[in-house]
């Protein structure tokens, strides 16, 4: 029988996929780049915990009640990306197709309905578990209510709210109350940020006795400002609180885990195009019609996809590389390619490391480029800073690593201290494929496959 209920907040993760992964554009010009990794991650959450009640909740069109309470709530945040605007209704579309239930209702934000079921699925004993990292959900954590980032792969329990704002998880709302929130536009008092509120919460007990007890306050601004904004600090709780009693119109048991369904997940992955979903979920999808071109000698070429847009950068920080990292989980496959200072694996030093998450989308990591007289000559991240930032995704198994001729970069990195698992290599594929009917370097099967010229190295370096 299920023993935990899974609530996952999906208007937040519509955004964290939007932000994770470059733009990919459906064939008809569609962005799809956050529908791609949210189906994603819907099917990880799917995977790994087989027999729970799962539900996706989403904020309806329009405001919520607080709109009512504070015109003003949320009125600070402007309109959404462009390109994000037609993938909201596809988001719901891939819930669906994935079997899992749509959950909401006007008037009420996300997080009102997960407060909702968050109290019912305590009361019938099961673990439940809020797929969010939006502090707001804090108020609701327990010691049967957690939170779940499965992004970077943390739980937040009742102590990780304390870390968070300085007392556990049902001073939250007090806290909040004061400190305002500037992301939703409450207002709370002025010159009180988290900290200070904590302290004033735990002195006084709760909001309530504190603004009646304001007049006892030693600090002249504090003191003046509590009193003065007393009223802003009831309602900015009014807007923090998530309403835990909406009248929901699905029960839990509809919740339960059902497998796949063909018939609907068929003709979704085969709307959006997602062939390499489909081949892991082993789903057979229809292939677009070729666009074909007829070569210099008369044959029909086979289709060029087009690189498109090309965003290259230089790594040269951890945060950024943080991105690149975050980009490659989210895709499950990551080239890689390594610079170095000769051809020979068993004694080249590694300069750079080269990665790319989609076509057109690729960094480059400096680690040991010198001058001609050994010195450092350029901001670079160092190799052990960099090799632990790496050792998650390289040696996850999920994440299949791509390379070219990849024999000779498994040994440069491993005699660097990197470990590799599930890769592939393009030039033994190649081979296989066409043994001896063509070369099976990089840029000739960039021409072959791709209509692609690279840049030649002598043009970028000399000879």
């Amino acid at each position: 029988m299920p023993q935990s209920l899974y609530l996952i907040d999906g208007s937040a993760y519509i955004f964290r996929a939007f932000h994770s992964l470059p733009m990919m554009n459906r064939s008809d010009g569609t962005p799809v780049n956050a529908v791609r990794g949210f189906t994603q991650m819907m099917i990880n959450l799917r995977r790994d915990h087989p027999s729970d009640y799962f539900a996706v909740i989403f904020d309806p069109k329009g405001g919520s009640f607080r709109n009512e309470i504070y015109d003003l709530y949320k009125a600070n945040r402007g309109a959404p990306p462009e390109e994000l605007v037609p993938q909201f209704p596809l988001v719901r579309d891939a819930t669906r197709a994935l079997g899992l239930p749509v959950v909401e209702i006007a008037g009420y934000e996300a997080d009102d309905l997960i407060a909702t079921y968050a109290r019912l699925g305590e009361a019938r004993d099961l673990d439940v578990f809020i797929v969010s990292s939006d502090k707001d959900l804090m108020q609701l954590v327990t010691d049967r209510v957690k939170m779940l980032d499965p992004m970077k792969n943390t739980l937040i329990d009742e102590e990780g709210v304390r870390e968070k704002f300085g007392l556990g998880p049902d001073k939250v709302i007090d806290i909040q109350a004061l400190a305002g929130d500037s992301s939703d536009n409450v207002p709370g008092v002025p010159g009180i940020g988290v900290k200070t509120a904590a302290q004033l919460i735990e002195e006084y007990g709760d909001l309530e006795t504190l603004l009646d007890r304001a007049g006892e306050i030693k600090q002249n601004k504090r003191r003046e400002n509590l009193i003065e904004f007393a009223d802003q600090a009831r309602l900015s709780r009014q807007l923090v609180t998530l309403e835990t009693h909406v009248d929901v119109d699905m029960d839990i048991e509809e919740f339960a885990h059902k497998p796949f369904d063909p018939d609907l997940l068929r003709p979704f992955l085969e709307e959006m195009e997602f062939r390499t979903l489909a081949e892991r979920l082993g789903v057979e999808i229809a292939a677009p019609a070729p666009k074909t071109k007829i070569s210099s000698d008369g044959d029909q070429a086979p289709p060029a996809p087009p690189l498109g847009t090309v965003n290259y950068n230089l790594v040269t920080d951890l945060a950024a590389l943080e991105t690149w990292i975050e980009r490659a989980k989210a895709s499950f496959r990551l080239a890689i390619d390594t610079e170095t200072t000769s051809i020979d694996e068993m004694s080249a030093r590694l300069v750079g490391i080269s990665l790319a998450t989609a076509a057109g989308e690729a960094c480059y990591i400096p680690i040991d480029h010198v001058d001609e007289f050994g010195m450092s000559c350029q901001p670079q991240l160092d190799l052990e800073a960099v090799r632990e930032a790496l050792d998650a995704i390289l040696r996850d198994p999920a994440i299949l690593k791509i390379g070219h001729n990849l024999k000779y970069d498994l040994v440069v990195l491993r005699r660097h201290g990197f470990a590799i698992e599930a890769y592939d290599d393009t030039m033994l594929l190649s081979f296989a494929l066409d043994g001896g009917k063509h070369g099976h370097g990089m840029d000739e099967l960039s021409v072959r496959y791709l209509d692609h010229k690279p840049i030649p190295f002598k043009e970028v370096a000399g000879t």
